[in-house]
Order: C-alpha cells, then structure tokens, then sequence
C-alpha cells in the first residue's frame, strides 16, 4: 500500500479544504532569510526553508524518477534560491519550485537515487514558521513501496465545458479550437533575454483568442487562462471535454545547441523529423515529472489498439491542418522555418480523435525571434495568419469528408 506524509502547519485539512484555508490567510506567504537552505552530511540531506507565516502543507514522494513533492498553500517563491542550493548536493538532481494549481505552490525535488523523507516539520516562531526536511538513503524497493501521491494531489477533475465530442464540423462556422498555452505555473519553459516561454503564450494565447472570437466563425477555449500549471495528459482531456474540432498547443522554444529560426508546426509521430525535434518532445514531456506529476498508471492495451484506429482517419486530417497553419502564418509574417512541417511524439499531440498541432512561434534562443515574439504587432499577424490557416483547412476538410459520403 502508498504511503505518504500529511502535514499541517495550520488546523486545516488539506485537500478539498485547501481553498478555503488559503482564503483565511492574509496574503501570500514569503520566503525568508536565505530562502532555501539546504545541507548534504553523512548519506543525509536537510532542507530547511523560513516563512513569514504558517501555511497549510503536505510531503509526499513519487517513484519513476525518485521525487520528493512538497505542496504549500500558495507562497511567494521569489527569494528561494533552489537553483542554488541544489547544486550544492550531490544526491539532489535539480529542485524546481512554482506554482502548481490556483492557490497552490509545489516544490519538486529530484533525486540522483532513492531517499526517505525520515523527517519533516513546520515549527512556528516569531510569527513565522520553520520548514525542515531531512532527507536519508534508502534503497529501490522500500521507495516504490512507499511512494505515491495522496487522492487530494491528483485533481481528478479537468477543467472545460463538459460537453461530448462533436461530429466532424461542415466549413468554418462554429469551429470549436482549443488553444494551449504551453508551460505555465511551476514550469516557465524557456528563458531568454528576460522573456519567459509561459508568459509569452499565455499573452499570445489570449490574442489569438480574441482575433478568431472577432471572426464571428469560432468558439474558443484555452487549457489555462493564468500562470499555473496544466499536466499534459489534462490539457488534452481539456480539449475534449470541450467538443474541440482543433487543438492547438503554442510553444516559443530555445534550443541548447544549434541555431533555428522562423514558425515551426509539428503533428504527431513515432519517429521525429531529426534529433532536434526529438530532444524538444522529450523536453516538453519531461516538464511533467519535474512538477512532480504521478505518470506509474499504464495505458490498457485494448485502448491503444482503439486509438490507432482513430488515428487513421485523424493524422490525414492533422497533416492538412498542418499545411494549412503554415500557409497561413507565413503569408502573414513571412516567417517560418526552412522546414517548417516537422514530426515528433509530443504527447500533448496524441489526442487519437482531435486534429492536433504544436505550433512553436519562434525560437527563444534566435534573437531575431525574440524581437519578434515581443512585438505586439507581429503577434497580432501571426494571429491572424493562424485564423486564416484554420478558416483554409476547415474548408478543405468539409469538402474532404463530403467526398468520403460519395
């Protein structure tokens, strides 16, 4: 059986109580002194953190990688100091801390090898109150055995409207696009030259939302309207809940080696167009496990067998989406990559009956790109080079499956 810490450094339960309990509190609590601290001594590592209040928490650990996840009741994480400290113990990979769900911050620290929370505290003092973790080696099959998120930290329930998939549209009117904004909360994706990947598609994502809404053609819905973190799998619930005829996922990223410039969209596949390609599916995928996101469940076979048959008739339908947002984008900023078509096994792409496509705006990493994504008004284009793309598919596919009925 899973087992797993529950902590309270308030009388407040945690969980479906968690809202309410924030609420009581005054404001967002701060980080403290040196902000986070921690100390590798004898197979042990402690982390020790200060708070100018008590809040509501909870410890638990996941396996696959080996994680320990601690969740706060929203705090202010500007004075944490985790890329720091992490660096400084050889049996922590990296410690990422954000926001995770509204009213709720995570701290997800990745271990080189499994280690047992033998100890943790929220000690009040002076107002304040003492976080302190003491971490201790242990061995794989007592970790497994003993790891696994509570119900209360799973959040079962996605956002969206709750409506059944619609059948295949007839032309533009009414298209329903679900739109995701990559990234957000404890995961900003890329940074460069002050400019945050969450932030930008967020920003980007409302714009658009408002150029196909002005169209009188769309309806629209985004997988997260706020800077908190959405897990992979929940975005893509997100669009079907939704009834989505198309979804839409947006990215900026920035490549670590190499050079690339100008719009990319990607649809799904097994095998990526290049190793450049790859390297960005798994780094989108691994944004998951660094928020501390439970991935032990397994598909059922019967199920993938379904999905492969769905997706006989959904990659054609992708693939033309694809063209069509190119075109579209190009035509209006006249900026997209040499190969702007590419293919890579982004699970955000993997809804079997919803066209999907990834569309990275531009790389982060080019600084011709970076001016780009922070002018409004090559936004505003680029917005409007996406309308016209889906306008141009929802087209073609009409005709496409009117001539299937022949």
């Amino acid at each position: 059986m899973r087992q797993f810490l529950l902590l309270f450094g308030l009388i407040w339960l945690v969980g479906s109580a968690g809202a309410g309990a924030q609420q009581a509190l005054s404001g967002l609590a701060r980080l403290t002194g040196d902000g986070l601290e921690l100390t590798e001594r004898r197979g042990r590592v402690e982390i020790e953190m200060g708070l100018t209040q008590p809040v509501p928490w909870r410890v638990f650990t996941l396996d696959g990688p080996p994680r320990v996840v601690v969740d706060f009741s929203e705090l202010d994480w500007s004075n944490a100091g985790a890329e720091v400290a992490a660096t400084q113990a050889e049996q922590i990979d990296t410690i990422t801390v954000g926001t995770f769900r509204p009213g709720w911050s995570r701290m997800v620290i990745a271990l080189a090898g499994p280690m047992a929370v033998t100890e943790a505290e929220m000690a009040t003092q002076d107002g304040g109150a003492r976080v302190r973790l003491l971490l201790t080696a242990s061995d794989a099959t007592s970790f497994a055995a003993s790891a696994g998120a509570p119900d209360s930290a799973l959040f079962h329930e996605a956002r969206g409207l709750g409506l059944p998939p619609r059948a295949r549209p007839e032309g533009a009117h009414g298209l329903m696009v679900v739109v995701d904004p990559g990234h957000g909360g404890i995961d900003p994706g890329a940074e460069r030259g002050g400019l945050r990947e969450a932030d930008l598609m967020l920003t980007f994502a409302r714009e658009l939302e408002e150029v196909l809404l002005r169209a009188g053609l769309f309806d629209v819905v985004l997988t997260r309207d706020d800077d908190i973190f959405v897990p992979l799998e929940e975005r893509v619930t997100i669009a079907r809940r939704a009834g989505a005829d198309v979804f839409l996922s947006l990215h900026a990223d920035a490549l670590a080696e190499g050079h690339a410039q100008g719009a990319t969209v990607y649809t799904l596949a097994d095998e990526a167009s290049d190793l450049a390609s790859a390297t960005l599916a798994e780094r989108h995928d691994r944004a998951d496990l660094l928020a501390g996101v439970d991935l032990s469940s397994s598909d059922d076979a019967v199920a993938l067998v379904l999905m492969d048959l769905a997706r006989t008739e959904t990659t054609p339908r992708a693939e033309r989406l694809a063209e069509a947002l190119i075109a579209g984008i190009h035509s209006a900023t006249q900026s997209t990559f040499k190969r702007p078509h590419l293919h890579a096994a982004f699970s955000v792409l993997k809804a079997p009956d919803i066209p999907s496509a990834l569309i990275e705006l531009g790389f982060l990493s080019s600084e011709r790109d970076r001016a780009k994504l922070a002018d409004p008004s090559w936004r505003l284009s680029a917005a409007q080079g996406i309308r016209d793309g889906l306008l141009q598919w929802a087209r073609e596919d009409a005709a496409a499956a009117e001539r299937l009925l022949r």
